[in-house]
């Protein structure tokens, strides 16, 4: 019989696929538009719910589905608050920080935050701190690949548009912060426990 928290993460992620396919139905409404941002203030949030077509819709909900059974303890509220912080922050920093992103559609930035904030939870968990591990490696790998050589271009190929890899790499590096300051938050509390963030 499945848990409380199993229900509220099935819950969650039919919710997620079925908004980022109901955003996909008008995605030009909804994408990262430079010279609408602030006059359409709503995509900020929406733009990385959005792709630039139904594969690359696809792939990234595939990825998204996959993440609760590869981290099967990581909370639902933390994963709800990530899909909301990530794509907002990131928004904000390719608007202010990156004036030469003009147009921009896509989960992959939030995607990569997702997976290494569910690793640095999961480290502490003795059963699967190898596994988060694994993972934080393969993610480091991954984003010295694309900083050293450029995006994957079979990827890029697939989707059918250019490989935004700074969005991978604020995706994992907005991660990190938000887990330091988690930790220093829970040092200067220590009656809260960590290991809160998983079941």
């Amino acid at each position: 019989m499945m848990s409380v928290e199993q229900h509220h993460k099935i819950r969650f992620i039919a919710a997620s696929i079925i908004l980022a396919a109901m955003l996909q139905i008008k995605p030009e409404w909804f994408i990262y538009s430079k010279f609408e941002m602030l006059s359409q203030p709503w995509r900020f949030l929406t733009a990385h719910w959005v792709h630039v077509g139904w594969m690359h819709y696809l792939l990234n909900m595939i990825a998204f589905v996959c993440l609760p059974f590869i981290f099967p303890k990581i909370k639902t509220s933390i994963l709800l608050g990530l899909v909301i912080l990530l794509p907002l922050v990131l928004s904000l920093i390719f608007y202010f920080a990156y004036p030469n992103i003009e147009l921009y559609a896509g989960f992959s930035g939030v995607l990569h935050g997702l997976y290494c904030m569910a690793a640095l939870v999961s480290l502490n968990d003795g059963k699967e701190r190898g596994f988060a591990l694994l993972i934080l490696f393969g993610l480091i790998i991954k984003l010295l690949w694309e900083a050293i050589v450029g995006e994957l271009s079979a990827t890029a190929r697939l989707i059918g548009s250019p490989v935004l890899i700074e969005a991978h790499q604020l995706g994992v590096g907005i991660s990190v912060l938000l887990f330091i300051l988690l930790m220093i938050f829970k040092n200067k509390n220590p009656k809260i426990d960590s290991r809160q963030l998983t079941k």
